[in-house]
């Protein structure tokens, strides 16, 4: 079993050097699931192996110029305040509903990336870095979320950085491992306080993760910037669903209530949707029609 676990493992590094998150939505279903941990111990695990194989994969983004390190510091140490808070916070709440959180906040990130990606939205320039401000506010919020599930936050950071921000996705991706790192060991303290680790078993973890996170890095800038956010909120959707269909009662997933809330759900969402894909074709069709600054232009004058 533990050599199955260790090629699992392989993925998490993977799936950070290349989307620069995801590591702890694969490591907590493997440490749960196949090494056999429970949920508090899997959790606190997840973000010493996460934090570890993130700092080592920032060294190949930080190295093709793919880490905003403003940005990034900024945010990160905020964040730490409030990872070691959720972390401490955790101490209190069961293991189940932790994940049940954990799988929910995954599938509503996994939308917004999905929503967003069919959008173009411009990039701002390589040099550019987020308002102090908004790094504030969504770094408390994301090192919450960390300590509390146990995340390292990149399939949040990645979105605030890219979506909010309007970071390159690959900048978005090299500069999420930063933060990554530095609430994931923040967060790690909080748990220390009421968890007990396995440390061989995490430091093999953390090993296999490493290999992973190298292979992965050197693939990042070479993947279109939008296939890269489709393969991210893609990737968090099916990871999302395993963890949730893991953690509810089965009388919850047989009810016909479940099915018909979803059905309600889902069609509203789509709904929604659809109004919103019109917004941008009525606003934009006023900007073709509008003649006069075309036609008092002078552009005869100024090819003469």
């Amino acid at each position: 079993m533990i050599t199955f676990v260790l090629a699992a493992s392989v993925l998490i590094g993977v799936s950070l050097g290349i989307l620069g998150g995801g590591g702890s939505i694969l490591t907590v279903p493997i440490l749960v699931y196949l090494a056999g941990q429970d949920s508090k111990e899997a959790i606190a695990t997840s973000l010493f192996v996460v934090g570890v194989t993130s700092l080592v994969g920032l060294v190949t983004h930080a190295k093709a110029g793919r880490v905003r390190w403003r940005t990034g510091l900024i945010f990160g140490s905020v964040s730490m305040v409030g990872a070691y808070g959720g972390g401490r916070l955790a101490e209190y709440i069961p293991g189940t509903v932790l994940l049940i959180a954990f799988a929910l906040m995954m599938l509503a990130t996994a939308v917004a990336m999905l929503r967003k990606s069919r959008k173009e939205r411009p990039a701002k320039p390589a040099h550019a870095e987020l308002p102090v401000a908004h790094m504030v506010v969504e770094g408390l919020l994301v090192g919450a979320v960390t300590g509390l599930v146990g995340s390292g936050g990149g399939f949040l950071v990645v979105p605030a950085l890219a979506l909010l921000g309007g970071l390159p996705m690959s900048v978005a991706v090299g500069t999420s491992l930063l933060v990554i790192s530095m609430k994931s060991f923040s967060g790690l303290a909080g748990h220390l306080a009421g968890v007990q680790i396995d440390w061989n078993l995490a430091l093999a973890v953390t090993g296999a993760a490493i290999v992973g996170s190298l292979i992965g890095s050197r693939f990042a800038g070479r993947i279109p910037q939008e296939t890269l956010r489709k393969a991210f909120g893609w990737f968090v959707v099916v990871m999302g669903v395993f963890v949730l269909s893991q953690q509810l009662p089965h009388g919850v997933w047989a009810s016909p209530l479940t099915w018909a809330g979803a059905g309600v759900v889902g069609s509203a969402a789509v709904v929604w949707g659809a109004v919103r894909a019109r917004r941008p074709a009525r606003t934009a069709q006023p900007a073709p029609d509008a003649p006069p600054p075309a036609v008092d232009a002078p552009e005869p004058t100024a090819r003469v």
